[in-house]
């Protein structure tokens, strides 16, 4: 298994570190006065202090316009739904409310997007079936 490794701009450490770190459960790597790496549900992302990219909402997911572009991670559906009901207990706004999308159909998927708190945009995707990701 490969992990896939992602690099981008964030205001401030610590809110880093409270959203990342205790929000999400993420462990935290090494870091410096300018930098902290994070273990994103297994993938590994270092926040630099920095402007965020730039985003907008021309992703189309159903009825949606979700904001491109955006990092996320498919997780299975007892995590997916765990920290859902966690954002959702913390008050965290959703670009995209937790829901279910292609019921019934190959690649069948809960999603969500909301953004941290430095407005980087974030999808998180729950599967039955991990197996299933690239499925047709």
């Amino acid at each position: 298994m490969s992990i896939f490794h992602l690099a981008y701009n964030i205001r401030d450490l610590d809110e880093a570190r409270a959203f990342y770190g205790t929000l999400l459960g993420c462990a935290e790597g090494r870091s410096t006065d300018t930098w902290v790496d994070f273990n994103f549900f297994g993938h590994q992302i270092s926040l630099h202090l920095g402007e965020p990219f730039s985003h907008r909402p021309t992703g189309r997911v159903g009825d949606h316009m979700v904001p491109m572009p955006h990092l996320g991670v498919l997780l299975p559906m007892d995590e997916w739904t765990a920290l859902a009901d966690k954002l959702r207990a913390a008050g965290q706004d959703f670009v995209l409310e937790p829901t279910l999308r292609f019921e019934g159909q190959a690649g069948e998927q809960a999603t969500m997007f909301f953004l941290d708190p430095f407005g980087n945009p974030i999808e998180i995707k729950g599967m039955r079936d991990l197996t299933q990701a690239f499925a047709t």
